[in-house]
């Protein structure tokens, strides 16, 4: 068994769209506030672009982990 964690961080661009970046494996212990103001540098820095234009508003920060059982090799 083996596990992976992952943080999604969910953006709104110009379109009304969704985007997620993913950053595999983050530091243990991320709090709220180091994501918030990371997100929030993110959009007001300008640092991606997207098909649907700017990100233009932080959504949500979250922490997903896997958790993988391999059952046949």
């Amino acid at each position: 068994m083996s596990s992976d964690t992952d943080l999604d961080l969910v953006f709104k661009n110009a379109a009304g769209k969704k985007v997620i970046l993913n950053i595999e494996e983050p530091k243990p212990g991320v709090t709220k506030a180091e994501i918030d103001a990371a997100m929030q540098a993110i959009v007001e820095n300008n640092v991606f672009t997207t098909t649907g234009g700017d990100l233009v508003e932080a959504v949500e920060g979250r922490i997903r982990t896997t958790t993988l059982d391999v059952v046949a090799a």
